[in-house]
């Protein structure tokens, strides 16, 4: 057996292999805890393509200066943007607090 044809013949299999495979990034969608309605709507039209296109989402929510007092309208922004994508998305990481942001990630299902 020529073993120069059997080395081509398995990177070539490789190669189709690493053709198909389908690799998941993670996006993220930054928002504040006081965003508005239309803003709002342009994040979650992002975040559906996102979804059709396979990926994960990471959503942020930014605290700055007072806003940290007032983290449950953050939490319910968050609830918000879950309740909203529950039917293309399931929840893979809970909202959680990292210094003034708080995050989550979803994942298409």
């Amino acid at each position: 057996m020529d073993y120069g044809k059997y080395k081509y013949e398995q990177q070539k299999k490789a190669n189709e292999a690493r053709k198909k495979q389908k690799v998941i990034e993670i996006k993220e969608i930054k928002m504040r805890p006081t965003i508005d309605d239309h803003d709002y709507e342009t994040k979650m039209k992002a975040m559906k393509r996102f979804f059709g296109e396979g990926d994960k989402v990471k959503v942020t929510l930014r605290f700055r200066g007072r806003e940290m007092a007032h983290q449950n309208l953050g939490m319910e922004l968050l609830t918000r943007v879950q309740r909203d994508t529950e039917t293309i998305a399931k929840m893979e990481q809970y909202p959680k607090m990292e210094g003034r942001q708080m995050m989550m990630v979803l994942a298409p299902r």
